[in-house]
């Protein structure tokens, strides 16, 4: 499998009141071609600092970041940042409206992605109408409209309750996988990661390092809500806990 990302000796630092700190140490890591790879870490470790500076959204940094030719990627944030003055529609095309790339096709292409994936009969509707998993479907549709090779997904079930988290996981991960979109989540729930993940690197604490990467190796690999019932799952949870209690 081909790389789609390649991280060398990535460092970040900010300065402060009392002085300079480090975020991210010498972090290397290579990122396949069409895989879900999640990040995981004690809090305040520097996984959404290295998401945002993957996304170019922090360009102060010192390392080399190599992305495949002529990637085009997406963030989904925590909130799904929808507007609740527009409908469903109109939410899923901002992304595109905004580059300037509202095309014909471009308009079938998010008509189809609404219809394929349940939201047909909300396309009208104003957002506040939705349900959260609905909305959060919304939100990945505008990410995905603009057909990117890449999606960075910070947190993007926080908001949600339990429930309604284990289904738009469900949800989230069928849609990314049908469209065959490479993914690096950061996320703070080891079973969310478990769930989803074909490998996860856990950091360590601040600065963030590179302390472990798992394949994760299920039977009767399929959706995320299934996985968790995978023999193999509580011995991967169990491996992860220990080594993110080991930051704290």
């Amino acid at each position: 499998m081909n790389n789609i990302l390649v991280i060398k000796n990535l460092n970040k630092s900010y300065n402060s009141l009392n002085g300079e700190v480090q975020a991210v140490h010498n972090l290397s890591l290579n990122v396949k071609d069409g895989e879900f790879l999640s990040i995981i870490g004690s809090s305040g470790c520097g996984k959404s600092t290295i998401l945002n500076i993957l996304a170019g959204l922090d360009r102060d940094y010192d390392g080399e970041i190599q992305f495949k030719d002529n990637i085009k990627f997406s963030y989904m944030l925590q909130e799904d940042a929808l507007f609740p003055w527009l409908t469903v529609y109109e939410n899923a095309v901002l992304g595109l409206k905004l580059q300037k790339k509202l095309t014909k096709e471009n308009k079938e292409y998010v008509k189809y992605l609404l219809s394929k994936y349940g939201l047909n009969d909300f396309i009208d509707k104003k957002i506040s109408s939705l349900s959260g998993g609905m909305r959060q479907r919304v939100a990945l549709i505008r990410t995905i409209a603009i057909k990117p090779d890449l999606i960075f997904l910070d947190e993007p079930f926080s908001a949600l309750d339990y429930q309604t988290r284990l289904k738009v996981s469900d949800d989230i991960y069928n849609i990314i996988k049908e469209e065959k979109i490479t993914v690096i989540m950061v996320t703070h729930d080891i079973a969310e990661a478990i769930s989803m993940s074909d490998r996860i690197v856990v950091l360590s604490k601040r600065p963030a390092t590179l302390k472990n990467i798992y394949e994760i190796e299920l039977t009767d690999k399929s959706s995320p809500i299934n996985n968790r019932k995978a023999p193999e799952f509580s011995i991967y949870y169990d491996k992860l806990w220990r080594d993110i209690d080991e930051n704290i």
